[in-house]
């Protein structure tokens, strides 16, 4: 058998490499998402993620920044349409402190958002907790990337994957893409959750993993 290639590390295994090869495709990725998608393509991915959307009364969702797939267009539909849309919470405590832990509160409107931690837009509160995750049954995590398997390669905060451990077993997890963003294989560790559903501006790809995205599994 050949020697192993500390060079190529497989895909799980938690090592510095698999972690600097995912700040490399980061930063790659980041820098093709500075070309701005035409409209239609937004309105092609926000169309089919409302359909998703449609029988969930409580959605998780998060308030786009940084050239992210834009989700204003769905939080605006979800909120007019009566559901209770949760955001994180990400900004900083009453004592000036960032909050790391998961936290959540319900979206209603966007004259009622204020910008938290890293000029990410969020609710001023109140404050629902890590918990009220489990009132969702879709959950939209962020993303750089995903695939077909459903690994899902996260912005390098980790939030998510702690978000995660509160969701409701039979979740649906899911993450908007451009449709370049789905790729073959990416390098993943340990405690990366992966996801059910990926939506893109081309198609929704059900993944490998969709009877498996959630916690516990």
């Amino acid at each position: 058998m050949p020697a192993a290639d500390p060079s190529n590390p497989p895909f799980g295994a938690d090592t510095d490499a698999v972690r600097a090869a995912k700040g490399v495709l980061r930063a790659q990725l980041r820098a093709a998402r500075t070309v701005a998608e035409p409209e239609s393509a937004t309105a092609a991915r926000l169309a089919r993620a409302l359909q998703l959307c449609a029988g969930n009364q409580v959605i998780a969702l998060y308030a786009s920044a940084d050239h992210e797939p834009d989700t204003w267009g769905l939080l605006d539909e979800l909120h007019a349409a009566g559901h209770t849309v949760l955001l994180p919470m990400l900004g900083r405590r009453p004592d000036g402190t960032v909050r790391r832990e998961p936290d959540w509160a319900t979206f209603t409107g966007r004259d009622r958002l204020r910008i938290g931690y890293a000029d990410i837009p969020e609710p001023a509160g109140p404050s629902l907790g890590a918990q009220a995750l489990s009132r969702a049954s879709l959950i939209w995590c962020a993303g750089l990337a995903a695939t077909p398997s459903g690994d899902r390669l996260g912005t390098g905060g980790g939030w998510y994957d702690r978000a995660l451990r509160f969701a409701a077993p039979d979740a649906l997890i899911g993450v908007l893409l451009r449709d370049a963003e789905v790729l073959p294989a990416l390098p993943v560790e340990s405690f990366d959750r992966p996801v059910g559903v990926v939506v893109t501006e081309a198609r929704v790809l059900w993944t490998a993993r969709n009877g498996e995205s959630m916690p516990g599994r």
